[in-house]
């Protein structure tokens, strides 16, 4: 059976699925459904939603359209998840395979680095970095990184260190291949798989950083995000609800489809690699 047919087959991983297919939808047609500058004006402020159907979420403080903002907001959480998670996952594979592959020396100041990197909150250094470089939506990407790439290191390195000695790398060491060449272009790609199930949980979680970051006013200030939209609807909390109960619905909806998709992908393989 299939990998595909394995995922089908599973309701969590569908849900899933599901969901980040809409948020996908979401981002994509942003630029079409809503073409205007979602911080622009579109009407009058903190009209209640299903009140005007040219704007069926309603308007917030400033009389911007919400569901504009929530569509571009899908945008920039998709973005930062994924470049987080890239970022995160190439500098992991990278520092676990030279510590792997080197041992030694190299093995002990790397792991060391890590150590140090993963004794403070990945948060609380996505904050202060934040704060010291100045807020976009770049430097939001590295911060988010630099907390998240320890774990895709660790495992990287245990997976190397069970790879270095097999007989192919043997026998490439045996040609006279570089060190380096037989690190990333034979033990490498082996040692990947279990590295990329680390993926979904890295994005859930950046989603969520970039989401408290924008809530503390340390988002890209030229970008909508969730985070600032739920911020921006603190003030209002009685009066006006739904300014940050909408976008915190978009939030959590976000990352229970990251999880379950994630969490899917990887009992599909797992149920493939039983039946093979």
């Amino acid at each position: 059976m299939s990998f595909g047919h394995h995922f089908l087959r599973t309701p969590e991983a569908v849900a899933g699925a599901l969901i980040l297919a809409a948020l996908v939808a979401m981002a994509l047609t942003a630029p079409l459904l809503f073409p205007r500058d979602p911080l622009s004006i579109a009407g009058p402020a903190l009209l209640p939603p299903f009140q005007d159907w040219s704007l069926p979420l309603g308007t917030d403080r400033l009389g911007r359209d919400v569901l504009a903002e929530l569509f571009h907001g899908a945008r920039t959480s998709i973005a930062v998840g994924l470049a987080a998670a890239a970022t995160s996952i190439a500098i992991g594979a990278i520092v676990g395979t030279l510590a792997g592959f080197a041992g030694g020396l190299t093995d002990e100041v790397l792991m060391r680095i890590t150590d140090a990197f993963q004794t403070v909150p990945g948060f609380l250094l996505a904050l202060a970095f934040v704060s010291v470089v100045g807020p976009s939506l770049a430097v939001v990407v590295i911060a988010i990184a630099l907390g998240a790439w320890t774990g895709p290191a660790r495992v990287a390195r245990a997976e190397v260190l069970s790879i270095r000695e097999r007989d192919y790398v043997a026998s490439a060491r045996v040609i006279g291949m570089h060190p380096l060449e037989i690190a990333f272009r034979e033990v490498l790609p082996n040692a990947l798989p279990p590295v990329l199930a680390l993926s979904s949980i890295i994005v859930a979680a950046a989603i969520l950083v970039e989401a408290a970051l924008s809530f503390l006013g340390l988002g890209d200030p030229n970008r909508v995000t969730w985070g600032g939209m739920i911020a921006e609807g603190r003030a209002v909390l009685r009066s006006a609800p739904f300014l940050s109960i909408i976008p915190g619905i978009a939030l959590v909806l976000t990352v229970l489809g990251v999880y379950l998709a994630g969490e899917g992908v990887v009992e599909a393989s797992a149920a493939r690699k039983r039946q093979s």
